[in-house]
């Protein structure tokens, strides 16, 4: 019997809108925030109909990147289809759960970092230090709280997995949203400040066990403090 061909397939031209707009937004050429082109206009730019239009659109809302705002227009959500389905599923789920796959994710990419780092990730993690340091002796602690996750978010892109840093940024911003405001006993918060410097040193030093042990107990002092501030 002869192999079965199978038939082409086109994808509709709202189908290929959808890919073209997408396109506009994981480009950062519509970057996350900007109000969109209105309706009409792209009607126009795009030489299709408002029925296409509409059901691109539409598309883009369902998977998170858009966001329609009523009597506003249209919003850049988010640049990554990911961020927004793991954003939700973050959201919705146990906050220890949260907490654990952060601890697995930034333990793991703490020995990857070891092993990987560059001297400019090691320059940047030590810039972010003297940041953090200086804003803990600031009363204000959304800068405290914003610091430090761009210190880990540092630590994760040190490793050279984009995919782990995409799925790891998500939950940072998940896990930044959850510790706001703590405010943790001064022994805690030097202890906090203690290990980001070891893990800094063990990264430099490519200790990879040492960066993992490091990483674990950074997560754990953060599990502490947010369930003592519940």
């Amino acid at each position: 019997m002869r192999d079965l061909r199978a038939p082409r397939r086109v994808a509709s031209l709202s189908a290929q809108l959808v890919d073209t707009l997408r396109e506009q937004i994981t480009s950062g050429a519509w970057p996350v925030g900007m109000r969109i082109p209105p309706e009409h206009d792209l009607v126009e730019q795009l030489g299709v109909g408002r029925t296409t239009v509409r059901e691109a659109l539409g598309a883009l809302v369902h998977l998170g990147l858009l966001e329609a705002r009523k009597g506003d227009g249209t919003y850049v959500r988010t640049s990554s289809e990911m961020h927004s389905v793991l954003m939700r599923r973050a959201n919705t789920s146990r906050w220890s759960d949260v907490l654990e796959l952060r601890a697995v994710l930034e333990e793991y990419a703490s020995g990857l970092a070891a092993l990987r780092r560059t001297e400019d990730d090691l320059n940047r993690l030590r810039h972010l230090l003297d940041e953090a340091e200086a804003a803990a002796d600031s009363p204000e602690t959304a800068a405290d709280v914003e610091i430090d996750a761009r210190f880990h978010q540092a630590v994760v892109s040190a490793s050279g997995n984009t995919l782990l840093t995409e799925v790891y940024d998500v939950l940072s911003v998940a896990v930044t949203e959850q510790i706001g405001g703590t405010v943790w006993p001064s022994a805690t918060a030097a202890r906090h400040s203690l290990l980001h410097r070891r893990l800094v040193e063990a990264i430099a030093a490519q200790d990879e066990v040492g960066a993992r042990y490091c990483a674990t107990e950074i997560v754990k002092l953060s599990e502490t403090g947010t369930e003592r501030q519940k």
